[in-house]
């Protein structure tokens, strides 16, 4: 068996696993071979032994005649912000160098439950709080692409593993478009599913122990083909028996092929413009859709996109102020006091929005419950909505500024378009659909109804080999 099958996607690895004609084992030790040889610096922390006594274990199953998990004998990475029991869990934090969980955070229980064969961890900037991945533990994850150019963050280390084929797939995780935006710049597929599907508990932040989790945050795969997506999905929403769980998930599959689907597109926004590159990309893809026969028009889009990105920030600030000690929050407490009422700043609404009553954050989330509901009434109408994935492609490495085509916007505006659905928690998928003459992947957003996640892999599916034939001109 040639290295080359590290290079093809998850389910094409599983089938050579049920053939018999490759062994977990040795489906493992290709991957860290790919691990030893790559520059990237995307998985950071080993379990080479733990890992190949789960792929014996998974060898043996087969030869019984077993039922086998989903996932079985596959060999993944996961993001170092999930704790894995066992194996050090850092979320890039100096202070957490040396933490060694004693439980696997609930998303990675599953995984283990399907079979999957952890064989490391990705990196990610501090407590995941950056859009480029870097920490003074691990240093940089480098762009498979261009080395000059960022993987995004926080799930950088995931999706550069990913892109770069260090693994099949990995589990990230999304708040404020951090799984979505390194999808996008590594050029891979990343789903942030409906939110509650996949529990959180165990995702760091939080703190370690704790057994909440943010209002927002939410786990999800990465992969190099939407099938793989589907089956990393069935394993996350599928309880671990630890959890006692009597439930379980059925997604609705989808009702219609792509030619009959009723396509919005919303291709551009004064709150958040995109390049010229990204531009052509969405044009190729309405194009490609409405060859098939399918119903696609250009839209608004259901929301306000300045109104949705403020209640989003208002949100945010709110929920990341869970683990903040009571000194650092007294402090902030009184600066936000201290404000004069007519102070705009950002970092004015930053200390508001992190020291907002009880009553102020009750009423923000009957605003979001209202934009949830708008946006369903947007879905009796339409079956999908198509976005950017992002304003450009992937910006220089440790860029603080973003740059549209010659006009410098603020720097967060590389999630904007991910932001729309991050606190409304719809299904979000992030396609490859082209490159750039440098290389530099493109991708656009799927965004569909509440548990509507393998309707939009579905799409990606069918899209995706359409997309070939008009990705050159895309790029040019």
């Amino acid at each position: 068996m040639t290295t080359d099958l590290t290079r093809q996607p998850a389910h094409v690895q599983l089938r050579a696993l049920d053939r018999r004609e490759i062994s977990s084992r040795e489906l493992l030790d290709l991957h860290f071979d790919r691990i030893d040889g790559s520059t990237v610096n995307a998985v950071i922390t080993r379990d080479d032994d733990a890992a190949r006594q789960a792929a014996h274990a998974a060898d043996e199953r087969r030869a019984r005649g077993e039922n086998t998990g989903i996932l079985d004998g596959l060999p993944l990475t996961i993001k170092d912000s999930f704790e894995t029991a066992g194996l050090r869990t850092t979320s890039g934090a100096d202070d957490l160098k040396d933490h060694i969980p004693k439980r696997d955070a609930d998303a990675v229980a599953r995984l283990r439950h399907q079979g999957a064969v952890i064989m490391g961890k990705t990196n990610t900037p501090a407590y995941c709080q950056d859009l480029h991945t870097d920490n003074a533990l691990f240093g940089p994850t480098l762009n498979p692409h261009d080395p000059a150019r960022t993987v995004g963050g926080s799930s950088g280390g995931p999706a550069a593993a990913v892109a770069a084929h260090l693994t099949p797939a990995d589990l990230g995780s999304d708040l404020a478009g951090s799984l979505r935006l390194p999808a996008h710049y590594c050029g891979v597929y990343g789903l942030r599913p409906t939110h509650g599907l996949v529990p959180a508990r165990g995702h760091i932040p939080r703190l370690p122990g704790w057994l909440t989790s943010s209002d927002m945050v939410t786990p999800g795969p990465l992969a190099r083909h939407p099938r793989d997506l589907d089956l990393l999905l069935a394993a996350l929403t599928t309880p671990s028996p630890g959890e006692n769980t009597p439930w379980r998930v059925e997604l609705p599959t989808p009702s219609k092929n792509i030619d009959q689907l009723r396509v919005a597109i919303w291709a551009e926004d004064p709150s958040c413009p995109v390049d010229q590159a990204t531009a052509r990309a969405l044009d190729a893809v309405e194009q490609t859709l409405s060859r098939t026969g399918a119903l696609v028009r250009r839209s608004i889009g259901p929301v306000h996109f300045g109104d949705s990105t403020r209640l989003f920030e208002q949100l945010l600030h709110a929920t990341a102020t869970a683990t903040t000690g009571d000194e650092a929050a007294a402090e902030e407490l009184a600066a936000a006091r201290a404000l004069r009422d007519d102070d705009a700043s950002p970092r004015a609404a930053f200390l508001r929005h992190r020291t907002q009553t009880h009553r102020t954050w009750l009423r923000a989330d009957e605003d979001r419950a209202r934009l949830r509901q708008t946006w369903q009434q947007f879905f009796t109408e339409h079956d999908v909505l198509l976005t950017p994935a992002a304003p450009t492609p992937a910006i220089p490495a440790g860029s603080r500024s973003l740059v549209v085509d010659g006009t410098e916007r603020s720097f967060f505006d590389q999630t904007g378009w991910a932001n729309l659905t991050s606190h409304v928690g719809l299904p979000s998928l992030v396609i490859p659909v082209t490159t750039t003459e440098e290389g530099l992947p493109i991708g656009v957003q799927i965004i569909g109804p509440a548990y509507a996640d393998r309707v939009l892999l579905a799409l990606a599916e069918e899209l995706t080999p359409l997309l070939q034939a008009v990705t050159s001109g895309a790029s040019s």
